[in-house]
């Protein structure tokens, strides 16, 4: 007992500093998701009409890269997008056995409606700090990486 006592006081610093991180990653992202449940879209399918928006044609795998998600997930948003007609898949030329997603025009129509309002919506989440804090944490953060 006195040796689980002593861990948690000799690891007091790093405990709090989670306790800490998680605390400000829930905020941020209930914040941010805001924006985003307000279209009517998935936190999901927001993600993958970002990432095809703003990097163009995709495989599967790239996207689940992209936009941090599991496969099981990305297939169900895949098939509800296309059925909404915001993607479309193609064969990909190069591999016969691979798909390419691509944003259709509705597609781009729906995320340039979005981003404004959510790119908006993330600058007011990060004026709490300054420039030279905002460079600071993404430098501590890419140290996780």
């Amino acid at each position: 007992m006195e040796d689980i006592k002593t861990l948690i006081k000799d690891s007091k610093l790093n405990l709090s500093t989670l306790i800490a991180f998680t605390r400000a990653e829930h905020k941020i992202h209930n914040l941010e998701y805001k924006t985003i449940k307000e279209s009517g879209l998935t936190i999901s399918q927001f993600g993958v009409l970002e990432v095809l928006y703003n990097k163009g044609n995709l495989r599967i795998g790239e996207i689940m890269e992209k936009i941090l998600t599991t496969s099981g997930n990305i297939t169900v948003v895949i098939k509800n997008l296309e059925k909404d007609g915001f993607i479309k898949k193609i064969s990909d030329p190069l591999d016969k056995r691979s798909t390419i997603i691509s944003i259709t025009d509705k597609g781009i129509k729906v995320i340039e409606e979005i981003l404004p309002d959510h790119i908006k919506n993330i600058n007011n989440i990060f004026d709490v700090l300054t420039n030279e804090e905002k460079i600071v944490l993404k430098d501590i953060l890419n140290k996780f990486k």
